[in-house]
Order: C-alpha cells, then structure tokens, then sequence
C-alpha cells in the first residue's frame, strides 16, 4: 500500500478559505491548505490536493517585498514514496521563470532543470530533490525517514539526509504531534512537523508554512522549537569551545594597523588580553602554555562585517571566516538576547558591536519588521531603540520622504545615527541634506543619478542601475559634486558589492562568480542556490549588466580614493560572502593591506570600539585569526582560516565548518 504524502482535511472552514484554482475534474479537487508566514505576517498560501489519477499536486506562492515564488507542481511516487516522476513550472524568489522536470523508467532517471537536461541510474530506491518549488519535498523525506530503519534517506542524484531527533510533543490544543530534526541538506538542521504522516508545519526563520487549523498555535509552535535549537546550539557551543588559560602563538607574522607585516613574531594571549608581542625567541615560554605554530602564516586582528542580519545559527559561520565583530543592521527587539548568549558563548557567535534599528512605512513593499502608520509612532520606536540601547536607525524604502528630517532630527537629538535605502521617490543627495549618516548598498548611489521618482520599493532598485549604471559618468560634475557632498559630510557607504555581483552577473545553471571558488564545499541541496542565477540577464542583458557591475566597482574604488568611508559588509552568507566582499575591493583596485585595514582598524573606531579591538597591540582584547597564507600579498589567502580567537577561546574553523556540512578550505 501506497505510504501516503497526505490526510486530506474535509472541514467546511478550511475550504472555505482555499484559493481558486483549476479545478481538476467536475467537483474540483479536495485540498490541504498552510498559511505561509514571512516576518510575521501572512505572505502567501501552500495547497496540496490529489489528482483523479492518484498523482498528487501543489501551489506554493509568497510575496516578500515585490519578490517571491510562485509555483505549480505536480508528483507521482512509487509503492515505496520515493518520487517517479514530478514538474515544478513558476518564478523562482527573484522572479525567474522556472520549468523543471524529473521522470523515470526500467531504471533510468531523466532531469530536466537549471543545470540543462541528464540521464543517470535511477532504482526508485533514492528521492530526487527538485532546486525549486513547492515544501512537498520536504514533508515526502519526513515520510521516509520515519520509515527508514537507520533514519537515512538517499537523495538523487547524489548525496544523504539523515533524521537526527524526533521529538514526541503535545500542543495546548491536545495534538500529539513529533518534531522531526533532518540533517544533510541545508547548513542547518531541517525542522519539520508531523502528525502521523502529513506534514502540519515547517518553521526556518522568518519563514513558517502552517496547516491553517495549527495556525492560532503557531507561535506555541515556534517556542518549542526554538527552545529545542537553543539547546542544540549550546551544545555545539560546549564541545567546539576550546578554553585555553595561556597561548603563544610561535613565529607568526602580525598585521599591523599601518598595513604592513612583523614578521617572525611570538605573540602571548593569557584568557582575554594579548600579554605580549616580541620577536621570536624573546619570551621566556611558560611550560603551562599552550603552543600553537605560526611559521609561514598571518595573524589578524578578528574582522569586522559591517553589515548583517544575525540569527543564532549564522554565528558559528562568523567566527569560521575569522569575523569576531559585527554590525547589526536591521533585525527583532530581540537582538540584545542573542547578543548576550553570543557574549557568554553560550551560542557561538561574534560581538554585536552596534544595533541598527529598522523602521519602515505602510505599503505592500514594507519591510515588516518594523512597520510604522504615522510619524509619530515612527518618533516613538526611535524613543524605544533608544530605551533597547541601539546605536543607529535604518530606514527603509517604504518611509514616506516628508517623514524622513523629522524622523532624523529625533534620531540625532537622541545621540543616534541615521541609514539606510533612499526612501522611494527620494535620491541620495536629499536624505544626505535631511540628516542621513550612512547609506547602505551601492546601487542607492547609483540610483541617485538616475530619477528621485524611481519607486525604490520595488524590483526596480536593482533593474534600473543593472540597466543604466554603466552610463554613470565619473568625471561629470553632477558626480563630482555628490562625491564632494559625501565626503564634506563624513557620509559612509555600505557598498555591499558582492550581493550586486550575484544579482548583476549569476547566470541560472552555472556557478555564480561569487561562490564559484566555494560552492562544493558546501551540502550538495545547498550548492544549487549557486546555481539559481541572479536577475533575468540573457542577451544583450548580460553585456550591459556586467558593464554596470564594472561601474559599480569603479565608483568603490574612487570613493575609496577621495577619503569617502566605506566599509566591508555582506547582508548575506557569513563568512564567505565576507571574504569575498575584500576580494571584489582588491579587484576594484583598493590595495589588499588598504582592505584588510578596512575589515579591522578602521573598522573597529567607526563602531568606537578600538580601544580593544580592531588590531593586534598588548593590552587588546584576544580577538585574532589565524590565517594560512599571507592575504596581505593574496587577498584571497583570507578564505584560509585555521582557527579565530573571540575573548581568548579558540575555535577551529575546519571544526565549526563540519559541524554545519561544510569542508574546510583545501
């Protein structure tokens, strides 16, 4: 007997509340309905339904800000569950058109998706796992694994999940219900919950798919799982922690904040500060010391990523890239949390060395962390970040621009600075004049030469400067003025250039330039995100994009060159994202030493904290990372981290990386 993918519900409310679709046959098909949740608020829907001939179909579709997939899919399996057959047709989360087919006969599997058309062995004994479309994949594993005697399904083509923890809860409502924790695909564990065979919930994130009957418990739902990933955490925190009284790291080369190398350096760390720094041979090691060889490699300062979004699983990939430090620029009131359990390494992560406070206005486009109707409810959230002890407002695109002078001047008042998107139907050069601090992206430059009417809240922030950036004129004077404006100002610039590289130049199907060197380090589900492309740029797109993008990296470098502050920051993967940002600054033609600078020093007194971080002197904090190469003569020995100290506790990069799927550097 078939084990089935579904218990379809036949409650007059929950059909109610389906969307109309085509129907199937004359009484159209029985569906199974989830809320789809993003930020809190309702974003989308996720259907299911069997179709006459015993197949099975689904529509997944959410909004995220103008951007969000919609997808049709339809499969079939076998007496055993694993998929036979399936087609995913729809928009990926950026908009691109996606078809994608799976079929197999007498032992042959054909796939038909973004990597172009292969044939391999195919037993109906793995289970194919599509790039895109809809959670069914996921509640099919659950099925499987619950099945499997070891907990270990075989994917197709290649690669294995394994179910680690399933977890018997009650919910308040009286459903037994299990937990299921699945490792092998992502850089986290998967959650998925099941009642019997079906599943009622998937939570990652800010995204939550919920069976719509579980969605008034869904915040219950939400805690259990979280309190049952915080102990998960804690406990890699415990085993990949390695507390060490007295270290002399043996003659390694330190980067100094002028850029340059001492080379052949004893350098002594005892707990939390840097004791001493003399060349080698001149301490008198103590015999309770721990020894670690330096000869042939760099010690750094730990970096700082000025621009992230942290959660408590991203932490770890931080401290992996030798990130020690970072800036937070828009998340939950909850961050001070995090924040602690990162500074009592009871979760693994890095400082939080400024909290930027997000508010945005009313629209379909809003961010939704962070929403605000009026300016006063937006002069009072700053009173409140105030209160929560944030450093820095970021406003978002959705800010009305009337608001945008009144909304700065509390922040300033208040001892706060101001960043942030241009507000829709605002340029850059206004928001500098009503009080912006900083301006976070690159492309926000860009658009300040293109029209103050472009709705900055759409798609169109990133279309309008792939299309027309390469026409940005560095030596005309409406350029030169702004360049003048930023740096009379003290403006700084968050450039993010490595988000734009992926946008402008991934091509679906093949590596994009920003992961190619990494990708197959990573579990072979993750890898295809690599893979997805950018925005549509075929034809003459992909000439102009790239042009564009060359722009992009022109302006950096002359920002860079006429004293304009701009710092390295990912809003993305950490660590290597991180790593790649330096790499696309040295391509752009900043000197590596000038880079690396950036990432430490300099950044450390733009966040006020340099009087203990940001460079390796005695009495400093024992933040450092330990590089195998020499990134000063090749940036990208950067990527090369053999272990980062926070607070004077190692951790191993090759350690923290395994315990996320990930190889270490080779």
């Amino acid at each position: 007997m078939k084990y089935a993918i579904l218990i379809l519900l036949s409650s007059i409310g929950l059909m109610a509340s389906c969307k109309e679709l085509d129907m199937l046959d004359g009484n159209g098909p029985e569906k199974t309905v989830y809320d789809v949740v993003f930020r809190e608020s309702l974003a989308g829907t996720y259907e299911k339904w069997r179709t006459k001939d015993n197949g099975f179909e689904f529509y997944y579709t959410y909004t995220d800000r103008g951007r969000g997939p919609e997808y049709k899919e339809v499969i079939s399996l076998n007496d055993d569950n694993f998929i036979v057959a399936q087609t995913v047709k729809g928009i990926n989360y950026s908009k691109v058109s996606i078809e994608e087919n799976f079929s197999s006969n007498a032992g042959t599997a054909v796939t038909q998706n973004l990597m172009g058309t292969s044939t391999g062995d195919f037993n109906g004994d793995k289970l194919y796992f599509r790039f895109d479309g809809s959670p069914a994949v996921y509640e099919i594993l659950a099925q499987l694994a619950l099945k499997s005697e070891t907990g270990k399904v075989a994917l197709y083509p290649k690669g294995e999940a394994e179910l680690i923890n399933k977890i018997p809860l009650e919910l308040s409502n009286g459903t037994s219900v299990e937990l299921l924790s699945i490792k092998g695909l992502d850089l986290n564990p998967v959650y998925i919950w099941m009642l019997g065979d079906e599943m009622i919930a998937k939570i990652s994130g800010n995204l939550h798919i919920i069976r719509t009957d579980f969605s008034p418990i869904r915040q219950e739902m939400k805690g259990i799982q979280d309190g049952i990933e915080d102990e998960s955490l804690i406990a890699i925190a415990k085993t990949l922690t390695h507390n060490v009284d007295k270290v002399v790291i043996k003659n390694v080369n330190v980067f100094t904040e002028s850029g340059s190398l001492l080379y052949n350096q004893d350098v002594l760390v005892e707990r939390k500060l840097i004791k001493a720094i003399h060349s080698t041979g001149e301490i008198v090691l103590d015999k309770d010391a721990t020894l670690i060889d330096g000869t042939g490699k760099t010690l750094m300062p730990g970096m700082f990523d000025m621009h992230t979004h942290n959660d408590k699983f991203r932490g770890m990939l931080h401290l992996a890239g030798g990130v020690t430090a970072v800036r937070d620029l828009a998340n939950n009131k909850h961050l001070k949390g995090l924040a602690e359990q990162f500074e009592s390494n009871d979760i693994l992560g890095p400082h939080i060395v400024t909290f930027g406070g997000i508010i945005d206005g009313p629209g379909p486009f809003a961010n939704q962390r962070n929403v605000i109707e009026s300016l006063e409810e937006g002069l009072a959230e700053i009173q409140d970040y105030k209160r929560l002890g944030y450093q820095q407002i970021k406003l978002y695109s959705s800010i009305k621009p009337e608001w945008v002078a009144p909304l700065t001047k509390k922040a300033h008042e208040l001892g706060m600075r101001v960043s942030g998107h241009i507000p829709a139907f605002m340029d850059a050069k206004q928001a500098i004049n009503q009080g912006y601090n900083e301006i976070q992206h690159i492309n926000m430059l860009f658009l300040n030469f293109l029209s103050d009417t472009i709705d900055t809240r759409t798609p169109l922030r990133f279309t309008m400067p792939a299309q027309y950036g390469a026409d940005l004129d560095l030596n005309a004077k409406e350029y030169v003025d702004f360049i003048e404006l930023l740096r009379n100002k003290n403006i700084l610039i968050d450039p993010t250039a490595a988000i734009f590289e992926n946008k402008f130049l991934a091509q679906k199907g093949k590596p994009s330039p920003t992961y190619s060197t990494v990708a197959n380090r990573f579990p072979i589900i993750y890898q295809r995100s690599f893979y997805a492309g950018g925005m549509p740029n075929e034809g003459e797109k992909l000439k102009r994009y790239k042009a564009s993008y060359d722009k992009m990296l022109a302006v950096i470098y002359d920002l860079f060159q006429k004293g304009v502050a701009i710092v390295p920051g990912t809003d993305g993967l950490p660590g290597f994202l991180y790593h790649r940002e330096l790499e696309l600054y040295v391509e752009a033609g900043i000197p590596a030493h000038e880079v690396l600078k950036l990432a430490t020093i300099k950044s450390a007194q733009i966040t006020g904290v340099e009087d203990l971080y940001g460079s390796i002197a005695v009495g400093k904090g024992a933040d450092l990372v330990l590089v195998d190469g020499n990134p000063v003569n090749n940036i990208s020995d950067i990527r090369r981290v053999e272990w980062t100290m926070k607070d004077g506790k190692l951790f191993y990069a090759d350690e923290l990386y395994r315990s996320r799927g990930i190889e270490h550097f080779k």
